[in-house]
């Protein structure tokens, strides 16, 4: 067991508690029932013959967006993340010479069905994902005014019915499709405390209806939808604008490939560049005290990444995204294609994203700061001779069972995720809080693709901080032994990609 030297720190984290404090990931993802039957309502009242055609043709559409955004020219992406005052005019911040559907996908109302069909569950279960964690990460963050960029049919705002399901009062939308948002209405006329919803096929049309005083936005989310601009150019002028309109969280999501891992690296070193630059010019201007100027300007991020420095992936062959397996719905499993065999009854979606908040990252301990491990050799010198003892009938009990199934398999033909499910709606509420949760500080690292388990070791890539103020990080692959640390050893065995890893600086391990 793991004792700690402080009597602070242990009211913070024990080694039961750690785990609970890591713990990101989700596993199977069901997709709630109300938005199930919305999907399934409005596929019903669409009557379309040719459904799994569409299905495919949208399939292929997204391929030639990613096909086209890679042959796009990218001499200047260096320049551009880096310093993109230098070829951004100023009279032209608020105007961008393309915008996603210009090149081929404009969303008209086949698409639209099949995108509700096929994609919208997926993409619920991905943003779910990374907001339940920005609600872990930041307890007492509470959205009561939100900005959803390339909202498309509303799955963003049905993961955040679900993270905050009392919070929201106002939703502007920004859709330039009016299929999209026609979709999106039909979607949600039969819920219940709706909030107040404005919807703009633009950010210029929105900057022109709302007043300077109100455009701020507690929470700004733009998913799925940057991979659909092809300029670099255009990219970051629209990240800008909504940095702009953010008054506290900002969310960016995309597709968990090269290219969608790729778009959210150069926004992250773009919004974290015109930061430390606006800072660096208020401190040598000396506008206001010091203090003022950390309250109002800077910005860090809150996931994944653990640190603010440069990503350590952006040299290497590697790329930053995380995975989230959805329980398939009915109309997935309708319209989706299968190569012969029975369709599975999940999938699993991928997807980068990088979540920034307004100010300074937070100076908190580090969780494993004065912890002392004891070795396997320590924990064995302290058991009881009765711990060794087994009682013969409790065995053969438990050879008995073992050869029992625990489940009968459903045929997945057969199964419909609409009807299973109990009509008893719960809605997260203040019940579903974390007991415990990790701080900001730099001292939780990120687990980055799935821990390999051989024997009694546990190998993972963790990308960590390497200095108290998060301001640099690194990509590390860590080899934890159930000999050395018998205790973290069984926590990297609970560990799922995407999970938090805890650190420490004066970490010990007891010795014989």
């Amino acid at each position: 067991m793991a004792s700690l030297i402080s009597e602070t720190s242990q009211k913070i984290f024990t080694s039961e508690t750690l785990r609970a404090a890591a713990k990101q990931s989700e596993r199977c993802l069901v997709v709630p029932v109300r938005l199930r039957r919305a999907i399934k309502k409005y596929l019903r009242e669409q009557e379309d013959p040719y459904m799994r055609r569409k299905v495919l043709r949208l399939s292929q559409s997204f391929s030639d967006i990613k096909d086209v955004n890679l042959q796009l020219v990218a001499e200047t992406s260096k320049e551009l993340v880096a310093d993109p005052l230098k070829s951004m005019e100023q009279s032209q911040r608020w105007k961008i010479k393309s915008a996603y559907g210009d090149i081929g996908l404009t969303y008209r109302d086949d698409e639209t069905v099949a995108y509700v069909a096929s994609r919208m569950p997926a993409v619920y279960s991905a943003c779910y994902r990374v907001l339940s964690e920005v609600r872990r990460r930041l307890p007492g963050f509470s959205p009561t005014k939100v900005l959803d960029f390339g909202a498309g049919t509303g799955s963003a705002f049905w993961a955040m019915r679900e993270v905050w399901p009392k919070s929201v009062e106002k939703l502007n939308i920004v859709e330039p499709s009016q299929s999209m948002q026609r979709a999106g209405r039909s979607l949600v006329q039969d819920l219940k405390d709706l909030p107040l919803i404005h919807g703009y096929t633009s950010l210029q049309a929105l900057t022109k209806e709302v007043q300077k005083s109100e455009r701020q936005h507690d929470l700004v989310i733009a998913s799925y939808v940057l991979g659909e601009i092809p300029s670099l150019k255009d990219r970051i002028t629209i990240v800008r604008q909504l940095w702009n309109l953010t008054q506290d969280v900002l969310v960016l999501v995309e597709p968990g490939t090269p290219h969608g891992s790729n778009i959210i690296s150069q926004m992250r070193s773009h919004i974290l560049w015109m930061e430390k630059r606006k800072f660096r010019k208020a401190k040598v201007n000396k506008e206001d005290s010091k203090d003022l100027i950390d309250l109002r300007s800077g910005a860090f991020i809150v996931a994944p990444c653990p640190h603010d420095g440069r990503c350590p992936l952006e040299k290497s062959s590697k790329y930053c995204h995380f995975v989230q397996r959805l329980q398939r719905t009915t109309s997935q499993r309708a319209y989706k294609r299968s190569k012969g065999d029975p369709l599975r009854g999940f999938e699993d979606e991928k997807f980068s994203f990088i979540a920034f908040r307004r100010g300074q990252r937070p100076r908190d301990p580090w969780p494993l700061d004065g912890m002392k491990f004891e070795t396997l050799k320590e924990q064995r010198a302290k058991r009881n001779p009765e711990d060794f003892e087994i009682d013969y009938e409790d065995l053969v009990d438990a050879e008995e069972t073992s050869d029992m199934i625990p489940y009968e398999e459903v045929d997945p033909s057969a199964y419909d995720s609409d009807v299973m499910e109990t009509d008893n709606i719960i809605d997260n509420d203040e019940d579903q809080e974390e007991t415990v949760n990790a701080n900001l500080g730099g001292g939780w690292g990120r687990i980055v693709f799935p821990p390999v388990r051989r024997g009694r070791q546990v190998h993972m890539n963790i990308c960590r901080s390497t200095n108290p103020d998060a301001s640099e990080g690194s990509f590390d692959r860590e080899v934890i032994t159930q000999t050395k640390n018998p205790t973290l050893h069984l926590q990297a065995r609970k560990s799922f990609w995407g999970d938090l890893w805890p650190s420490g600086r004066n970490v010990t391990t007891a010795t014989s």
